[in-house]
């Protein structure tokens, strides 16, 4: 018997399709809680909390894009959506409210619990070696706490979210590619470079004073982004914004499920 790591919550109205994913990720070791639409993903949700959530986006009753509105609104867990090939409207929709990552159907459901330990592993990692606080150009973040704050205000900052800014702001000046954020942020070695740039924007919209004309992430034209700011030390404004942050703190397809048969990787 595998040792469980950690507990996911599969939201899907395909029987099918959460008998395999849930077979997937048992066998890697992980424990696994089901639900087939919105209402009842959240009381699962509320009364054991997940590490991680494999959420489908067409739902009956409530979709997947309010599920992961509500569970954002609790708690800052993780979630991986899973999208049809062609919605890709829906996919940048669901990343800019908070989505982690998220799978296209049909889909390996190898390469799904490759993704789930992806997050799951940069969550962990994060806890675990938490870096030092930091401060520059009135943003405050504290990775310990996994607090970060603009002019001694809190921002409601997403998993990834958080980890983006921790990387953009502990290099200054350094024009960083997207692939370097997918790899080095994300974790992965390849995927969907809309991914960053949406993370991207959605960061800015929340840190920066006119989003529509950055001035702290500023564009690279054909690389990527630049953090625009020098270090300073932690003002009074920004200790007071971290402090108050803190207090709060089978393979085979099977005939409609969303499983392809050949595995990459």
């Amino acid at each position: 018997m595998h040792s469980t790591e950690s507990r996911i919550l599969v939201v899907d109205d395909d029987p099918t399709v959460a008998e395999v994913v849930t077979g997937y990720l048992e066998r890697a070791g992980h424990a696994v809680d089901l639900a087939a639409d919105g209402p009842a993903a959240l009381r699962a949700a509320a009364r054991r909390r997940p590490d991680l959530v494999v959420l489908d986006l067409m739902l009956p009753g409530m979709d997947g894009l309010e599920v992961c509105r509500r569970l954002r609104a609790d708690a800052p867990v993780p979630v991986i959506m899973l999208t049809a090939r062609g919605d890709e409207d829906d996919r940048i929709l669901g990343l800019e409210i908070g989505a982690d990552d998220y799978v296209t159907k049909p889909f390996s459901p190898r390469e799904l619990v490759l993704r789930v330990e992806s997050v799951l592993r940069r969550a962990r990692t994060a806890a675990a070696r938490p870096g030092p606080r930091m401060a520059r150009s009135g943003i405050a973040l504290d990775p310990t706490a996994r607090t970060a704050s603009k002019d001694g205000v809190e921002l409601a900052l997403t998993l990834r979210e958080f980890d983006l800014l921790a990387y953009l702001l502990a290099r200054p000046g350094e024009a960083i590619s997207r692939e370097r954020l997918m790899h080095e942020v994300w974790g992965w070695e390849f995927g969907d470079l809309s991914t960053v740039t949406v993370h991207v924007r959605r960061l800015r919209g929340k840190i920066e004073t006119d989003p529509a004309k950055p001035a702290l992430i500023r564009t690279v034209w054909g690389v990527g982004y630049r953090f625009e700011a020098a270090p300073d030390t932690l003002g009074a404004a920004a200790d007071a914004g971290l402090s108050r942050a803190g207090a709060g703190s089978g393979d085979a397809t099977l005939g409609s499920a969303i499983v392809k048969g050949a595995d990459h990787g």
